[in-house]
């Protein structure tokens, strides 16, 4: 508070002269000499930024700059003032009751211990051993705080924040370390909030530390790599039966988030593995200690836009931002876990170049009818309205025309391309993965037009071969033929990924959905080779300038949208429990009860709301009041059918049928 005072005092001071007289007088001078290789026009430009007041004083940008942020933080505080010092008894000022306290009057109180799992990106991380240039951070965050570090120091932040490139762990003279305890992912940075309103409710019905935990982690690693390198998944083990015990033998709630959710899925039956490379647990683990897991904005079949983001760097916010790119990249691709959100299932799961489960898609999603107000001639009309559906299933395609073309007029992949060896690169520094390959096999990328979900596997090993070589020791994208196989259970490369690995032995465990929609999400991708052919730089790019024929077409800027939570699709985050693993299949063998909550996207009405308590964004949700309730009772021992059971606006349940799969 101190240092905004101050800071609002200097913007209203008079501008300070920097300049003493005698230098003024000096650059005057040196101003009027005749310079023989600028003529004096030039001159007056550079003299221009200054301007002359009256009084004598200098009138400087930097003078308006203060002046500008003086002005807007007065003018918020004024607000901030009025806000909180009008009545809140006039209309649009009375904030919402709680989730908390509604239950809390009804009766509700706390009674299963509740485990969180955060999912990747908003645990934070803090310091513990680095280089000269972060000797003062010690044990401060460099991820999941104010973030000064990335503007006092933007480089050496990065090589902190990176993971050796051929182990996967630590570099050499740094340690990173995950921030542990409910403050690990309450909040993201000030202000804005992940779990921390969750925790706040489940606080007014009587949780506290002994029956909430915040399970973090380090989400840079891959999964097996947090219990190699920090003993997470045992520590987790740990507190999970210790909470087990000193809650009267309740089961535990388990309630995980975003890429949190295949974390713990990878946990599921690591748990059960007998030693050293699982927990020794045994099969009856997860039935004895655990009641739900209610997986909150699910990852289950992972994101389309981890796609362009390990290709290019790239996704729809930034791909307009291009001035650090290759920095992120570069640590980015150092990061694992990444690898475990590319999507799973190939093309049976997200199509191939002429089919994909969301086809006539309806693009307009602030006009689409209630599941229960649809019927057949809405679809009819719409298959008539659209002369051309959107291939989804082409993940990525190198121009329009390649995302729209008959597949028999698309050139047929060439498996060369992907495992040419890279023999000669003219870049003398190396700072991306590209800057190791030759024109020749970039050139012949682009000429393979469009990429599926299979394909788009060898795209990224021809592109980020030491990436892919690294991470795929860890992770699988496939879809079992036979998990009885016991390559299955003794390697943990398959234990994240729900089409090759079964759930535990526990039929009362309950499994939920639980997800936002109404937003459109990322899908597939659009790009163009960069015009630029200079070192140290990336060689493709989203195509911003390409969009559909219609005024309401699906593609804009370069990007297909779906249905989803502006991060994952539905296809993604619902398909497990309204399909996959619905009643006794062979991905779920002792018939766990799965259900779908989904919670429709309503944007806040005004500022005073925030980012809304109705919210169905993927971080947002963790304050839709819906979503905590639906928490807090399970937590408090009801059931899925005491819920209300499944709640589908989507079109979930229709992609899921289009998907040929054996159950």
């Amino acid at each position: 508070m101190g240092s905004i005072l101050r800071f609002r005092k200097l913007s209203y001071l008079a501008p300070v002269k920097l300049h003493t007289e005698k230098k003024v007088e000096q650059e005057k001078k040196a101003v009027d000499v005749p310079n023989p290789c600028f003529s004096p026009e030039p001159t007056k430009r550079a003299l221009a930024p200054t301007v002359r007041r009256s009084g004598g004083k200098e009138w400087r940008c930097m003078d308006n700059c203060c002046w500008m942020i003086g002005f807007l933080c007065t003018t918020w505080w004024l607000c901030l003032f009025l806000f909180n010092c009008l009545p809140a008894t006039l209309p649009g000022f009375q904030a919402p009751e709680s989730p908390g306290v509604r239950l809390k009057r009804e009766g509700i109180t706390a009674l299963h211990p509740v485990v969180m799992v955060p999912g990747i990106v908003t645990g934070g991380l803090e310091l513990w051993e680095g280089k000269p240039c972060a000797e003062d951070l010690f044990r401060k965050r460099l991820w999941g705080g104010g973030f000064t570090e990335i503007i006092r120091r933007p480089l050496c932040w990065l090589e902190h924040l990176s993971l050796d490139n051929e182990t996967g762990l630590d570099p050499p003279g740094i340690r990173v370390r995950a921030v542990p305890g409910l403050v690990a992912a309450d909040y993201f940075g000030p202000g804005y909030f992940v779990w921390a309103v969750l925790i706040e409710n489940l606080a007014k019905i009587g949780y506290e530390g002994k029956n909430l935990y915040m399970a973090a982690y380090d989400w840079r690693l891959s999964f097996q790599n947090t219990e190699i390198r920090d003993q997470a998944l045992s520590r987790l083990k740990s507190k999970i039966e210790l909470m087990y015990v000193i809650n009267g033998y309740k089961k535990v709630v388990v309630v995980p988030h975003s890429m949190g959710v295949v974390y713990f899925l990878h946990f599921l039956k690591w748990v059960e593995t007998p030693p050293p490379v699982g927990g020794g647990g045994g099969s009856g683990w997860c039935s004895k200690h655990i009641k739900a897991v209610m997986n909150i904005g699910p990852t289950f079949l992972g994101v389309p836009k981890t796609v362009s983001n390990l290709f290019s760097g790239e996704a729809k916010d930034v791909a307009f931002l291009r001035l650090t790119v290759e920095h992120l990249l570069r640590a980015g691709r150092t990061w694992d876990s990444i690898v475990s959100l590319l999507p799973k299932g190939g093309e049976t799961i997200w199509g191939n170049l002429d089919w994909s489960p969301e086809e006539n898609h309806a693009c307009d999603l602030s006009k689409r009818k209630p599941l229960g107000e649809r019927n057949s001639t809405d679809g009819n009309a719409k298959r008539s309205a659209l002369k051309e559906p959107v291939k989804y299933g082409r993940m990525i395609s190198f121009g329009k025309a390649a995302a729209e073309l008959p597949s028999s007029l698309l050139p047929s992949l060439d498996p060369k391309t992907t495992t040419k060896k890279n023999s000669t690169s003219s870049c003398s520094e190396v700072r991306t993965e590209y800057d190791e390959m030759n024109r020749e096999i970039i050139g012949k990328i682009a000429e393979n037009k469009a990429y599926t979900a299979r394909t788009v596997l060898d795209l990224l090993r021809a592109v980020a071969p030491k990436m892919m070589k690294r991470a795929e020791a860890h992770f699988s994208h496939g879809i079992a033929d036979n998990l009885d196989d016991p390559k299955y259970t003794q390697h943990y490369k398959y234990w994240s990924n729900p089409l090759e690995t079964k759930l535990p032995d526990a039929p009362d465990m309950e499994i939920y959905c639980l997800y936002g929609i109404g937003i459109p999400t990322e899908r597939s991708y659009v790009y163009k080779q960069s015009p630029s052919s200079r070192c140290k730089s990336i060689p493709f790019r989203i195509d911003t300038s390409v969009n559909g024929d219609r005024g309401e077409s699906c593609l804009r800027g370069g990007v297909s949208f779906v249905d989803g939570d502006e991060s994952v699709p539905v296809l993604s985050a619902g398909f497990m429990c309204a399909k996959g693993w619905r009643g006794r299949t062979r991905f779920n063998p002792s018939g766990a009860s799965t259900y779908v909550r989904e919670y429709r996207h309503k944007p806040p009405a005004s500022l005073l709301e925030g980012r809304g308590a109705e919210s169905g964004a993927h971080v947002d949700i963790m304050g839709n009041v819906g979503l905590i309730e639906d928490v807090m009772r399970v937590a408090a021992g009801a059931t899925g059918l005491g819920i209300g059971g499944d709640r589908v606006h989507s079109d979930i349940v229709r992609m899921s049928d289009r998907i040929n799969i054996r159950l």
